[in-house]
């Protein structure tokens, strides 16, 4: 085990068509991985993230694609030997990936969880109703507070992704009225995210609901590699616990800023993004400066990361 190594996991947003691909290409576990969730979903994810675009981005479908990924590639890295991480972190989302790669969740029930997760989750807000949006160069607190001048409606700080990006979510027109709100303040930029559903707001508790009375029937183990979960940015072993935070995830702000600070502190010195994508990575290199950042979501950044 390298204890200066995490492996982080990413969520939403970071998938793409005909993603794994060119790793697929070479190595059967990631089309083996794929057969094994599409099983269990009922239809043939491979196909839909190679060839489908508009299900893809559908909430119930993206959040089994971006699991399925990152199994995949985690279950590549260690037939080809790669280092064994002594730190496991999920962007929201990601969360569920990481549960399956230290060990506290069976790959199959994380895949029926996180279908049952997105359909909650659209379920819980009327389309059309919901909105997100990033807010660039603004420190959090003042972010906090731009959404607390909305005086009706949903609106709040709900992704702390790095110092100077943080996201807002909640009823579309208190979002849009935050967003300008975050302008005035001196806010480089206010973007609209193109998502179907406002994360982790407290318009997503009736979706922590029913997924706690699923979390239910599903057996958790203890870690087998260190997790830090993202609602309370801390290392978390007990089963209980970690159900807990999974249920209050859904409804509350994803800490990725003190979740990498914290694995700076443990005495992490490299991140491996493992999923589609670089997202984490560029996130994580602006919460610590000098951290070393891989991903290995194709052939040419497995190959130069193992």
């Amino acid at each position: 085990m390298n204890n200066e190594l995490a492996f982080v996991f990413p969520g939403q947003g970071s998938q793409a068509l005909g993603m794994l691909a060119d790793l697929a290409e070479k190595h059967d576990i990631v089309t083996a991985t794929f057969a094994e969730a599409s099983e269990i979903l009922g239809y043939d994810l491979w196909d839909l993230v190679q060839n489908d675009s508009e299900r893809l981005n559908q909430t119930d479908k993206t959040q089994p694609a971006l699991l399925t990924a990152s199994v995949a590639l985690w279950r590549l890295w260690e037939e080809l030997g790669g280092d064994q991480p002594a730190y496991v972190a999920g962007h929201s989302l990601g969360e569920y990936s990481a549960l399956v790669c230290a060990g506290v969740i069976e790959f199959k029930d994380a895949v029926e969880l996180v279908k049952l997760r997105g359909e909650f989750m659209q379920t819980a807000v009327p389309a059309g109703e919901g909105a997100m949006a990033a807010i660039i160069g603004l420190a959090d607190e003042d972010v906090v507070a731009v959404c607390a001048k909305v005086e009706s409606g949903v609106v709040s700080a709900v992704n702390f992704n790095s110092p100077g990006q943080v996201v807002i979510a909640g009823h579309k027109e208190p979002v849009e009225q935050a967003m300008a709100n975050a302008k005035e303040a001196g806010a480089k930029r206010a973007l609209p995210l193109p998502v179907s559903v406002p994360s982790h707001c407290e318009l997503m508790i009736p979706a922590g609901e029913k997924l706690a009375v699923k979390l239910d029937s599903i057996a958790f183990n203890e870690p087998k590699i260190t997790l830090v979960q993202n609602v309370s940015a801390e290392a978390v072993s007990d089963a209980a616990i970690i159900k807990k935070n999974l249920v209050a995830q859904l409804s509350q702000p994803v800490l990725w800023t003190q979740s990498v600070q914290l694995l700076s502190s443990l005495g992490v010195v490299k991140t491996i993004e493992c999923g589609p994508g670089k997202v984490l990575s560029g996130l994580n290199k602006r919460i610590v400066k000098g951290i070393g950042a891989a991903s290995i979501g194709d052939l040419a950044g497995l190959e130069a990361a193992l």
